[in-house]
């Protein structure tokens, strides 16, 4: 694929509006990067390091896989491809997984494993010196995410681009926030990104996958619906709310 493909041209050009619209990025910046091992965190890191060598800003990098535990991971694989790239990647091999879904449980099994990932990536961001840290959460995943708050935790609210945590010991960022997933998947084909299937046994069966079948459904019945959900988040009328 030409480097400067149109796909590549329209990811990069909202990538380079999120960065610099919500002040992502800063000299010296030193980035913890969540890679899960699918194309839009394979995606994030493609871009953030293609874009050090063509921008005045200096950052670095350091990409961190959060093993849930599963049998039939992917981490030995998804090292060696890092490995490749010239990634220097951390891996971090733990049960969260496991106890998400366990009997003892009482969350959603999602929930808790990403607030134990998340946690996690915090604690490694936080030895390796970092000040950021870049999640690959696109523009479907927000909107997705306000629909799942709806339902099911009864509020209004989605994840930010850009969000400030520990009293500013970290700040978390999305630079893909303004990027369709169905160009991600495009870029991810066009790039050959290797595929790492996910081992978590309710990944087919989340509610975030009703969801997400559902939004399809009403953006093939209208094709404005999707950017007037995304434009709705930015234009909140708090006059019209209980």
């Amino acid at each position: 694929m030409p480097k400067y493909s149109y796909t590549y041209k329209a990811l990069n050009r909202v990538m380079g509006k999120a960065i610099h619209q919500y002040d992502m990025i800063s000299h010296d910046d030193r980035i913890a990067v969540g890679l899960s091992g699918g194309k839009d965190s394979l995606t994030l890191m493609w871009f953030l390091n293609e874009r050090l060598n063509r921008v005045p800003i200096d950052y670095t990098l350091y990409p961190i896989y959060i093993d849930p535990g599963f049998p039939g991971g992917f981490a030995d694989r998804l090292y060696q491809y890092c490995r490749n790239m010239k990634y220097n990647l951390t891996v971090d091999y733990t049960d969260h997984g496991i106890i998400a879904h366990s009997s003892e449980n009482r969350e959603n099994p999602c929930f808790l494993c990403s607030k134990l990932r998340r946690k996690r990536i915090f604690e490694i961001a936080h030895s390796l010196g970092c000040n950021k840290v870049a999640l690959a959460h696109n523009k479907d995943d927000l909107i997705e995410t306000l629909f799942l708050n709806m339902c099911y935790a009864g509020e209004i609210s989605t994840m930010k681009p850009s969000q400030s945590f520990f009293k500013g010991e970290f700040i978390l960022i999305r630079p893909l926030c303004l990027a369709d997933e169905s160009s991600i998947r495009k870029f991810s084909s066009q790039q050959a990104f290797p595929e790492f299937a996910n081992p978590c046994p309710t990944a087919k069966i989340s509610k975030r996958k009703e969801i997400k079948e559902l939004l399809q459904k009403l953006y093939f019945s209208n094709k404005k619906i999707k950017g007037n959900i995304f434009r709705s988040m930015q234009r909140v009328k708090q006059d019209y709310l209980l």
